[in-house]
């Protein structure tokens, strides 16, 4: 590669479209004919449907068709796309996930559908929707995930009792971690909730459905981040509708953090309407319904001990969690909590014992799925909370601790990858120097100082530490088919050089935020050695490209661009013959370097655009060669890659009020290999600003009735501009062993670990003021800082 284009900081192209109001988004769209949905929904969260009485709303003019739970019984429920059984091998209790709920059944969670109003108008539809009486019979509900797990608490299935979704454990045996524990010099053991948190993409869904009797074919429009995979999950679990009969387009899509992997029941109730009413139907929800309905993320609570001997090294970790998935499965929960958290509580550290045992409950919430991150942010909260709360007991330096039990430097070539106590082996990695950088900028030793002078002020001084590891480029289809995934976790990429040398890219990840109309245009820049203008990319449509499995877990690069690579790689070995051809030599002779094949030692060369022209145009040609230059690929990762890195914040505690103002946050990130150094530092801000959100301000409120009573934005705190520092970050770079480009994925690093590191600050800046605390619930409000002192 030129590197003329990889590893520069090119402005966004998409951006123009973005700032000038061009974005084409599935709420822009208007089709001839197109209706309007509106759901009625359960104001309970777990209630039985006695009548539905529907005569005013289908008397009201402009009113085109209403259905009902009883309408729609026939149809499968959306399915969940990953099974954990039982650690004593029962299978995973997976309820029907219904359309609509029908008369004499239980709305399971606030929001949960009894009837959608189909007009001509939005507001008709809304006007209809409010004039339906449904006569309900309340029930008593649960939200807490550990409430939910007592025998007297109310049943959110009545077949399954304990509401237990599955258990499940992974590490060595627990005998061995006991044992370690037992012996250890000291044990620091932490109880702590990881809340529930609501993801808030700028856009909220909206989905068309359109149904075209002459070509009997379906198009449905959705703000989601995997088109494909929508496809096949509607049409072969949900409405039985062969594949090529349905097209799925994401146009532009307004953010997803996540919460639009999920297959939602709007999408498919919507496609299947418009059949029966031969007109397009469009649904886009309102903010309200976004919080409570957009799967949520986390919801954890619980048990973790650290052993440590009298050295200061880990002897063991045991870990009890029971995590809340909520009242239906969403498409990837039963993994989050599983094998994208589990698997990462090696963390950078040696333990040589490990054991995690989950449980994982349904509750009357809204579905919990994946949420930035995805099970690592919690698995990084509870390591890098627990070794700093051990090292304040044991009167230990937090920073020294870390050091201390990292494991050593491997790059995955000479040295083998690193194998953990939790099922992964690590690709590589070199973990000391992210801290030490992080602490070079803090000015560690000058910070100690000027909080040991704070504390005898009204104004305390915190630093928080946490380095991180995560598992992205999500995965090996075997690797994860093995461990409970309904489908492969490759992508597919389509290379197209037109006649004239310009070149069309189809790629099954779907951007959504992450730029990828800027990098990956980067990379296919650079490896033709062609002007960026010259190349295309096309993504969000099912009839684009042969497939795609979409962009989630930090895998569009290591996933996605791989495939592009293993297709340019095509396109480069046809053209060497091509041009081999043309220039009457070897194809050995030759040598390809900015936009040209050149006989090795000459000045004799010919250029892509001509070599392009000639597959079309092959007069003179290779015989036996087929014309054109389109290759297509699919490309399965070998590993999971593993970035890595070092977060550090720093607070001030107001002794008086308990209100933390974060004063410094630095992050020092190892992503392996960068396209684009702006694009990264971006998206790590933004990983920042939500991590910190969490830490500070963000998490649902549930009552005793699992009503949620901050759904909104006058209730519910997202971190504003005024409520971060300016960020200080810096990158190492470890490439990755195993993919084309090095990469290793940075979309979800800066939520992973600041959460910690802010939390980490503020329990040190109260020990600095002589308040041993070892855990404040998040948000860490004024409020929670202040009764923590007092």
């Amino acid at each position: 590669m030129s590197n003329k284009f990889i590893g520069q900081s090119i402005k966004r192209v998409e951006d123009k479209r973005f700032i000038t109001g061009k974005g084409r988004y599935t709420d822009d769209i208007v089709l001839p004919g197109m209706l309007h949905a509106h759901f009625v929904r359960s104001p309970y969260a777990h209630a039985r449907v006695l009548n539905i009485d529907l005569t005013e709303a289908k008397a009201m003019e402009g009113v085109v068709a209403i259905f009902t739970g009883d309408d729609v019984k026939a149809l499968n429920g959306v399915p969940c796309g990953w099974q954990v059984n039982f650690r004593n091998g029962e299978t995973m209790r997976e309820p029907k996930h219904p359309m609509l709920i029908a008369t004499g059944d239980t709305a399971k969670h606030v929001g949960d559908p009894v009837a959608v109003i189909i007009a001509e108008s939005k507001s008709i539809a809304t006007d209809a929707a409010e004039s339906v009486v449904v006569e309900w019979e309340e029930l008593p509900a649960v939200a807490n995930p550990a409430e939910a797990l007592k025998s007297d608490a109310p049943k959110v299935h009545e077949q399954f009792p304990d509401n237990k979704v599955f258990d499940w454990s992974l590490g060595n045996p627990i005998e061995e971690v006991d044992a370690a524990i037992a012996a250890s010099a000291h044990v620091t053991t932490l109880e702590f909730v990881n809340q529930r948190v609501v993801p808030n993409a700028m856009e909220p869904r909206a989905y068309i459905g359109h149904y075209d009797e002459v070509s009997d074919k379906y198009t449905l429009y959705t703000s989601t981040q995997n088109p494909h995979l929508i496809r096949l999950l509607m049409c072969a679990f949900v409405l039985g509708i062969p594949e090529h009969k349905v097209r799925v387009v994401g146009p532009d899509v307004g953010g997803g953090f996540g919460s639009k992997i999920y297959h939602y029941t709007e999408e498919a109730l919507v496609t299947w309407a418009s059949k029966q009413i031969g007109q397009p139907v469009k649904w886009t929800s309102d903010r309200s319904e976004a919080f409570l309905l957009d799967a949520h993320g986390r919801d954890h609570v619980t048990k973790a001990e650290m052993g440590f001997d009298a050295d200061g090294n880990i002897t063991g970790l045991r870990i009890k969690t029971v995590a809340n998935l909520g009242a239906y499965l969403s498409t990837f929960a039963p993994a989050v909590p599983t094998y994208l958290h589990g698997t990462l509580l090696q963390g950078l550290y040696t333990t040589p014992k490990i054991n995690v045992d989950m449980t994982c409950v349904f509750t009357h919430t809204v579905a919990v799925d994946a949420y930035r991150g995805a099970g690592r942010p919690e698995a990084t909260y509870l390591l890098e909370r627990i070794i700093d709360l051990a090292a304040l007991e044991m009167g230990r330096d937090p920073a020294q601790l870390r050091l201390q039990n990292f494991i050593p430097p491997f790059d995955g070539v000479e040295q083998p990858g690193y194998q953990t106590q939790v099922a992964l082996q690590y690709d590589s990695g070199n973990y000391a120097p992210v801290l030490q950088r992080g602490l070079e900028i803090l000015g560690y030793d000058a910070f100690r100082q000027a909080q040991k002078e704070a504390a005898q002020s009204n104004k305390l001084l915190g630093v928080g530490i946490s380095t991180y590891i995560e598992a992205c480029g999500i995965a090996p289809s075997a690797v994860v088919g093995a461990l409970g995934a309904r489908a492969g976790l490759y992508e597919s990429a389509q290379v197209r050089v037109q006649p004239t040398g310009k070149v069309s890219v189809f790629t099954g990840s779907h951007s959504h935020g992450q730029g990828h109309e800027t990098t990956f245009v980067q990379v296919v820049a650079d490896k033709l050695g062609i002007p960026m203008e010259d190349v295309d990319l096309v993504h969000g449509d099912s009839d684009a490209l042969a497939f795609g499995m979409g962009t989630y877990g930090s895998r569009s690069l290591a996933v996605g661009g791989s495939a592009i690579m293993k297709s340019i790689d095509k396109i480069l070995e046809k053209g060497a013959k091509i041009a081999a051809h043309k220039l009457e030599c070897a194809e050995g002779d030759l040598e390809y370097g900015e936009g040209k094949w050149t006989v090795k030692g000459t000045d004799k060369s010919i250029g892509f655009g001509d070599v392009a022209l000639t597959a079309y145009v092959p007069h003179v040609y290779p015989a036996g060669l087929e014309p054109g230059l389109d290759f297509s690929s699919f490309y399965d990762p070998t590993n999971f890659t593993y970035p890595f890195g070092c977060h550090i914040a720093v607070v001030e505690v107001d002794k008086e009020t308990g209100k933390v103002d974060l004063k410094r946050m630095i992050a020092v990130d190892d992503v392996g290999n960068v396209i684009n150094p702006m694009i990264v530092d971006g998206q790590i801000h933004g990983g920042l600003a939500q991590g910190i959100g969490q830490a500070l301000f963000e998490g649902t409120v549930y009552d005793e009735n699992a009503q949620l009573t901050n759904g909104s934005y006058m209730d519910y705190c997202m971190p504003r501009a005024d409520d971060l520092p300016m960020f200080e970050t810096d990158r190492q770079t470890t490439p990755c062993p195993h993919n084309p480009l090095g990469v290793k994925g940075a979309g979800e690093a800066g939520a992973i670990g600041s959460t910690p590191a802010v939390v980490n600050a503020v329990i040190d800046a109260l020990w600095s003021g002589g308040h041993q605390v070892k855990d404040i619930l998040m948000p860490l409000t004024s409020e929670r800082v202040w009764r923590a002192m007092n």
